[in-house]
């Protein structure tokens, strides 16, 4: 078995946390850091996949508004 540090561990909790949503507040406070800038300065790696993640929810979510706003204005599209 490999050895692994208990700062191995923490950094694959908050990355795990992360990826799984949780809001960046929440692992700050977790991770007992100060200032949410050092979390998202350690961390930022994980943002990007997310980004995509967010992006495509508002596409879903803006969706049906569009088509709300082509019914009532159908010469605007």
């Amino acid at each position: 078995m490999p050895d692994i540090r208990f700062h191995d561990l923490r950094h694959t909790a908050a990355t795990l946390m992360l990826q799984e949503g949780i809001h960046p507040k929440i692992v700050q406070e977790r991770l007992g850091h100060a200032q949410i800038y050092m979390t998202m300065d350690t961390y930022s790696h994980v943002l990007p996949t997310m980004q995509d993640e967010v992006a495509k929810k508002m596409d879903e979510l803006i969706a049906p508004i569009q088509e709300v706003v082509k019914a009532v204005n159908p010469h605007d599209s």
